[in-house]
C-alpha cells in the first residue's frame, strides 16, 4: 500500500470560533465526532478568528455571534470582502440581540445557523449536534460564486408602518420558497418589488418561529411593500408580503380576490415546518394561472412538486439559477420536476415578478 493510499481521502477543514473556551472545545469534538471534518484550529474572539483564516485557510468556519473585540457580525463582514467561505453562525438561545444579530449575518453572507447548547449541555447535545452536521454537511455542497456575486444587501428605511389605504383582496399572488441562503435572497428580492405589485406575495423560509418574525420585520423595513408574518384566517391582500411562521405550514383557501390564510400545525413535509409544498398546492388551486411560483436556494426538493402543480395550473413558475444559488438544490430539484419558464439569477428576479403580475392584471382586464 502507498502513503498516499494510506492516508485516504483529505478531510474538510474547520475553524472554530468561540469566545468560551469550554464552548470551543464542545464545538470541536463535534464536528470531529465522524470523521468528516478536521478541526484546524480555534479562535476566541473576531480578531483572533481574521488571523487564523488568513494563516490556516480552512474550508469552513463556525462564528460565534456574540463575542469581545470584534463580534461575529463584523468578522463576517470582513471574511466575506477579503476571503470568502462557507461561515456556519452559532447564537446562544433567547437573545433578541443575538437573534437579530444571527438574522444580519444570514443577509450577509453567513450559510446557516445553530443554537448553541443551553442549561444542562446534554438535554441539548443531540439536537445541536444534529443541526450542526447539518449546516457542515450543506456548507460542503455550497456555491460560493453564488455568495460572492450577490448584491449588498439593502439597509433599512423608514417608512409609513400601515398603508394609507387598504389594499383590496389579492387577485394574483406570487408564492415563494427558500431554504439554506434564502435570507440573502429574500433581501435582494423583496425590496426590489414595487409598492403597486398587484398581487399578494406569500413566502415559505425554513427557520424557527423567532426568525421568521424577525425575518419580516427585516423585509419590512427595507421594502416599499408591507411585511409581515401570516395571521390565520386573514383575507389575502394586493401588495402585501406574508412570511409563514416557523412551526406552522401556510395554505391559502377560497378564490382568486377572495382567498384567506390558514396556518397549521399539520406534521412536518420533507422534514421542515413550515414547507413550500403545501403552499405552493392551495395556490395552485385556488389561484390557478393567476399565480407565480418562484423556488429560491436551499437543500432539498421542497418546492419541486408545488411548483408543478402551480405551472400544471397554468400558473407561471421561476426558478434560481446556479450560478447565483448558495444551495442549488431546491432549485434544481424545481426545475427537473417542474420546469419553468424563467431560470435566472437571484438580481433578475425581482423585475421578473414584477412583469409577470403586470402581465397577469393585463390579461385579467382585457
Amino acid at each position: 500500500m502507498t502513503a498516499t493510499a494510506a492516508i485516504g481521502p483529505r478531510k474538510t477543514t474547520v475553524l472554530v470560533v468561540d469566545d468560551s473556551a469550554f464552548m470551543r472545545k464542545l464545538i470541536a469534538d463535534i464536528v470531529e465526532s465522524n470523521g468528516e471534518f478536521h478541526v484546524v484550529g480555534t479562535a476566541g474572539d473576531g480578531v483572533d478568528a481574521l488571523q487564523k483564516i488568513r494563516a490556516l485557510r480552512p474550508d469552513i468556519v463556525t462564528l460565534d455571534i456574540e463575542m469581545p473585540r470584534l463580534n461575529g457580525l463584523q468578522a463576517l463582514e470582513q471574511i466575506m470582502a477579503e476571503m470568502p467561505r462557507p461561515v456556519v453562525m452559532l447564537s446562544a438561545a433567547g437573545s433578541e440581540l443575538g437573534n437579530e444579530m444571527t438574522l444580519r449575518a444570514l443577509e450577509r453572507g453567513a450559510l446557516e445557523f445553530v443554537r448553541k447548547p443551553s442549561g444542562p449541555v446534554s438535554i441539548d447535545l443531540s439536537s445541536v449536534k444534529q443541526q450542526l452536521m447539518s449546516a457542515l454537511d450543506a456548507a460542503r455542497a455550497v456555491n460560493m460564486r453564488g455568495i460572492r456575486e450577490a448584491s449588498p444587501v439593502v439597509e433599512p428605511v423608514a417608512h409609513e408602518e400601515a398603508p394609507a389605504e387598504s389594499p383590496d383582496a389579492a387577485t394574483r399572488v406570487v408564492a415563494i420558497a427558500s431554504s439554506t441562503g434564502g435570507p440573502r435572497a429574500l433581501a435582494e428580492i423583496i425590496p426590489r418589488l414595487p409598492e403597486e405589485l398587484g398581487a399578494a406575495v406569500v413566502i415559505v423560509q425554513h427557520m424557527p418561529r423567532e426568525f421568521t418574525r424577525l425575518l419580516a420585520e427585516r423585509l419590512h423595513a427595507m421594502s416599499d411593500l408591507w411585511v409581515a408574518e401570516a395571521m390565520d384566517g386573514k383575507l389575502l391582500r394586493e401588495n402585501r408580503v406574508y412570511v409563514a411562521p416557523g412551526g406552522y405550514h401556510m395554505t391559502v383557501s377560497g378564490s382568486a380576490g377572495n382567498a384567506s390564510i390558514h396556518l397549521e400545525s399539520t406534521p412536518p413535509m420533507w422534514g421542515v415546518r413550515p414547507a413550500a409544498d403545501p403552499l405552493f398546492f392551495s395556490v395552485a388551486s385556488t389561484f390557478g394561472p393567476a399565480a407565480v411560483g418562484v423556488v429560491l436556494t436551499g437543500m432539498g426538493r421542497d418546492g419541486a412538486e408545488g411548483l408543478k402543480r402551480i405551472r400544471e395550473a397554468g400558473g407561471a413558475g421561476i426558478v434560481q439559477d446556479r450560478e447565483s444559488s448558495i444551495i442549488y438544490g431546491m432549485p434544481q430539484a424545481a426545475l427537473a420536476a417542474a420546469g419553468a419558464d424563467n431560470v435566472a439569477t437571484v438580481n433578475e428576479i425581482a423585475p421578473l415578478i414584477t412583469a409577470l403580475c403586470a402581465d397577469k392584471k393585463r390579461k385579467t382586464h382585457s
